[in-house]
């Protein structure tokens, strides 16, 4: 989704289901990245250990591509000014177990939201307050 209000633009991106992440999990790494510039993010991303940080680097990379290629935004001035992690639905499987009996499995999934805005409007805009 793209929002242009008041000539700041920003760019919204959703990622819903994301199949086999814990939101805890996921936001120990999207708490890393809130409010950081595009570049920092990706270099982030890229080092961090965890197994969470591939998927939101695929969403962060998808929200740049969309903020350059729709709104026509550079993506070295954008920042990612929100981050969210949000619960979704439980996956439910049963795994059989000894004496015909059945043990659940349950996969946690999650929404992830990321925002970004362009750095160079945002300051034009304080600017002329």
């Amino acid at each position: 989704m793209i929002k242009n209000s008041s000539s700041v633009k920003e760019v919204k991106i959703l990622a819903q289901h994301i199949c086999s992440m814990s939101v805890f999990k996921a936001r120990r790494v999207i708490d890393q990245i809130r409010g950081r510039s595009y570049e920092e993010t990706l270099m982030i991303l890229e080092l961090m250990p965890y197994r969470a940080s591939y998927p939101i680097l695929k969403l962060v990379y998808s929200a740049a591509a969309n903020a350059s290629h729709n709104m026509g935004l550079n993506e070295a001035d954008s920042f990612i000014s929100e981050a969210k992690v949000n619960r979704s639905t439980i996956v439910k499987k049963l795994r059989p177990r000894a004496r015909g009996r059945s043990y659940p499995i349950k996969r946690p999934t999650c929404h992830i939201t990321i925002v970004l805005k362009d750095k160079s409007k945002l300051f034009l805009d304080e600017s002329q307050i």
